[in-house]
């Protein structure tokens, strides 16, 4: 088992993480529909700009280019039967990248997001199958040299069981990451307190847990309070949020974050708990340039209250903040019963709390 980002979090109060792939990539000339993945053999150049860009403004861990990575979502573009090298060689490329920028401590983190299929009884993906195409994707992941692997944007709880079973068998340290883009809550319903429940069930334990993707920095830094309210004492949490809320500018989805904006996320990200902080959708090189140098100059603040981060980033859910009012909605995971939806525009599977 690599060690190597557990002995970074206990020499350093945070560590920065990088941001957008698939964004960043339309501006390298990837067409719309078109597998990111796929240039892990195609054009392994660009994935290594992509990859160079956030190293060289500072990030301390990299993700690869491996999002879809699973032989169900590379199915779509006939490429699942070289699930593995496409794992194996996104890992190698981080690496390579890495070595020519002389940042050979930079933490590669295997990439796996939802599969796109829906569990059954809603759909055709056992609990067994989901597992089996997770192991692969981290089989993968493993003989390239990642270092962690990083299950991310995921909506649903057998969605993470399933992918925690799989990534297990490679015997990686593991993070979690949830997506609460729908009132403060996963797709699927599941609250950021939920998370941390699920956390200390879970076996093995992911080394760290947290938020990716969303509706913006103010929801995920709400999503913090709510995480930290049920989190135990040595928890580490993560922030990874889309740079602001997109738009569309002269026909392309643009996202209005700016970089003095995701550089007050980072400070806030870090008074709520957060060690590991970075950006997802939208974020280019110049943010995490900012967010570096706003963690460095930083101190670490009280805990700020909803009304203060609502203030400094913008407006959030309904939903988000009647969790910070108590609302039972954060009940145990163990406690909810199960169905599913899906996001992004894939399917994807897993339970969703009861109501």
């Amino acid at each position: 088992m690599s060690d190597r980002l557990q002995a970074l979090l206990q020499e350093r109060p945070w560590l920065l993480a990088d941001g957008a792939t698939g964004t960043n990539f339309f501006a390298l000339g990837l067409e719309h529909g078109d597998a990111p993945e796929l240039w892990n053999l195609s054009h392994p150049e660009k994935v290594k700009v992509n990859y160079r860009t956030f190293i060289d403004a500072g990030s301390d861990i990299v993700l690869t280019n491996t999002f879809g990575g699973t032989r169900n979502r590379l199915k779509l573009h006939k490429a699942q039967d070289q699930c593995v090298e496409i794992n194996r060689r996104a890992a190698e490329l981080a690496h390579e990248a890495a070595r020519e920028a002389g940042r050979e401590d930079v933490i590669v983190a295997g990439s796996m997001g939802p599969t796109g299929d829906l569990f059954e009884p809603l759909g055709p993906l056992t609990l067994e199958a989901g597992t089996a195409a997770f192991a692969e994707q981290a089989q993968g992941l493993a003989e390239g040299g990642a270092d962690v692997l990083w299950i991310e944007t995921i909506s649903a709880i057998d969605e993470v069981k399933a992918a925690v079973s799989g990534a297990a068998t490679t015997g990686l340290p593991l993070v979690i990451t949830l997506s609460f883009d729908t009132n403060g809550r996963t797709m699927m319903g599941v609250t950021p307190a939920q998370v941390a429940h699920l956390t200390h069930e879970l076996h093995p334990n992911p080394l760290a847990f947290g938020g990716n993707c969303g509706t913006g920095a103010a929801e995920l830094v709400i999503a913090l309070l709510n995480m930290g309210e049920a989190a135990l004492e040595g928890d580490i949490m993560v922030a990874k949020s889309n740079c602001g809320i997109p738009e569309f500018v002269d026909g392309e989805i643009a996202y209005n974050g700016t970089p003095e904006l995701m550089a007050d996320y980072a400070r806030l990200a870090v008074d709520c708990g957060a060690r590991i902080i970075g950006g997802c959708c939208g974020t280019t090189g110049e943010h995490i340039r900012a967010m570096r140098a706003a963690l460095e100059a930083h101190e670490k603040g009280p805990k700020p209250t909803a009304e203060e981060i609502v203030a400094r980033l913008g407006t959030v859910s309904a939903g988000a903040l009647k969790q910070q009012d108590g609302s039972p909605g954060d009940l145990p995971v163990r406690e909810r019963s199960s169905g599913r939806r899906g996001r992004r525009g894939n399917k994807e599977s897993g339970s969703v709390p009861g109501f």
